[in-house]
């Protein structure tokens, strides 16, 4: 089998989803095609292959469960439907936003998103729980405004892991400086880290556009569409947060402060001690469990709700993100099928050729940017491309910072606006915005940000080698 072939379920997952704009078709259909390729790799014929082709596409889902990783995010998913549903229907989020108005903290749209920006920039701990806490306090607020869920999601997912990368007082920094560790650079792990910051270009350029947009309120392409629907009230594909009458104000705070709260601790403990090594899929599930029990109990002590009441909103709660928590399922599994075809180390090879010296960050951010676009992992990225980049750095004599920066901000570009990527579909659940609007509203503002990083990139490699 040809090593280009490993592109295909990539491929195919493109054209499907921009064809049909069917999400889960295209994850089925390039899962399949993975798992086809798979077996012809492994030997079998056309015939064995197709025939057995179905029956793995269902192993790896099952696959996908056995990882204990993996099924803390699909239930953390889960039990996040439950949480804002236990908000929404308490008037909780009403009764904030009626707050946030009255007291003049967001008492118009751009303060709305500023107040949206803010939050997820402050918090830099852990990628879910910066879009979490942002989407789930402003969903009230935009609906409010009329600002549309697709805006709402843009914001979040663009100060989640670009903030994350930035700020590595957390896992991320944690998993970088474990992957440095194997090798014998000329400086300490953590200096070259520290130096990636301002050569990092895609996080920086992602953040500064999206406060540009939030200070001129300007928008374009589909998300300018998608704004320009919701003001002439055409665009409904979600549940109004406001609908219910407002009650009290703790019922939404005191579950979401639990969560926030809860998460750093649950972080520092599962860490033993080290907040930047604790588990993230563990405390994410922990914290949000937590705050469900919270408001489970607030609303049934006050008597809002009784008992039968609470459990059925729960599950409608639910209900309504099983449609992206079986996104997230395939994502998964399309991601483990991908990397066992080798579809990241072929895109990564294709940089590895002999090219002048100076083209060598831009190209490794090129490299990056599609191996986590095609993947939708960011981790998983970094764990190809910096066994590749590092040998680079010592044996050639290149700059380590800019080499790493230039990693690293391709790695988070396909976390950031890939359709397979976790971090892109928890910020579609957080917004309460369908996963293939966020995709198509976000991804001109990523690309125009991945062409100025790339050409800064260029432009450094040439001043810098």
């Amino acid at each position: 089998m040809a090593d280009w072939m490993t592109l295909i379920p990539a491929l195919v997952a493109l054209v499907v989803v921009l064809w049909k704009k069917e999400v889960i078709v295209a994850l089925l259909l390039s899962l399949f095609s993975a798992e086809l390729l798979l077996l012809l790799k492994s030997g079998h014929n056309v015939v064995e292959a197709s025939t057995l082709g179905g029956l793995n596409v269902l192993e790896s889902i099952v696959l996908v469960m056995t990882d204990a990783g993996n099924a803390r995010l699909l239930l953390f998913a889960l039990l996040v439907g439950a949480l804002m549903a236990f908000m929404r229907y308490s008037g909780g989020v009403s009764a904030l936003v009626n707050l946030l108005i009255r007291k003049g903290i967001a008492k118009n749209a751009r303060q709305t998103r500023l107040l949206t920006f803010f939050t997820g920039v402050a918090i830099f701990i852990e990628s879910n729980l910066s879009v979490l806490t942002a989407g789930i306090l402003s969903r009230g607020l935009f609906d409010k405004f009329k600002l549309s869920r697709a805006e709402l999601a843009y914001i979040i997912d663009s100060t989640s892991a670009p903030i994350c990368i930035l700020i590595l007082l957390n896992g991320w920094g944690a998993y970088i400086l474990g992957l440095l560790g194997t090798y014998q650079l000329a400086e300490n792990p953590i200096s070259i880290l520290v130096q990636t910051i301002p050569l990092n270009f895609y996080p920086l350029f992602t953040l500064a556009l999206v406060l540009f947009t939030i200070v001129t309120g300007r928008h374009f392409g589909p998300m300018l569409l998608a704004n320009q629907q919701l003001q002439l009230g055409s665009n409904s594909n979600f549940t109004p947060e406001i609908d219910i009458p407002a009650s009290k104000t703790r019922y939404m705070l005191l579950p979401l402060l639990t969560m926030i709260v809860s998460m750093v601790g649950f972080m520092y403990w599962t860490g033993n001690g080290d907040l930047s090594a604790g588990s993230g899929s563990k405390s994410v599930l922990y914290s949000t469990t937590l705050a469900c029990l919270v408001a489970y109990l607030l609303l049934a002590w006050d008597k809002h709700f009784n008992h039968q009441q609470l459990v059925d909103i729960g599950y409608k709660g639910m209900s309504e993100l099983l449609g992206l928590v079986t996104i997230l399922l395939l994502a998964m599994a399309l991601g483990a099928s991908l990397k066992t075809l080798g579809t990241g180390t072929y895109i990564s090879g294709l940089v590895a050729n002999s090219m002048p010296l100076f083209l060598i960050p831009a190209a490794i951010f090129l490299a990056g940017a599609l191996i986590s676009f095609t993947t939708g992992t960011s981790w998983g990225t970094f764990a190809i491309l910096i066994p590749i980049g590092m040998p680079l750095v010592i044996d050639l004599n290149l700059p380590p910072a800019l080499i790493l920066a230039a990693i690293l901000g391709g790695g988070v570009f396909g976390d950031h606006c890939s359709p397979i990527s976790d971090t892109t579909a928890v910020s579609a659940v957080a917004a309460g915005c369908d996963l293939l609007d966020h995709v198509k509203t976000q991804l001109p503002y990523a690309l125009f940000c991945a062409v100025l990083s790339f050409i800064a990139y260029l432009l450094m490699g040439w001043w810098m080698i």
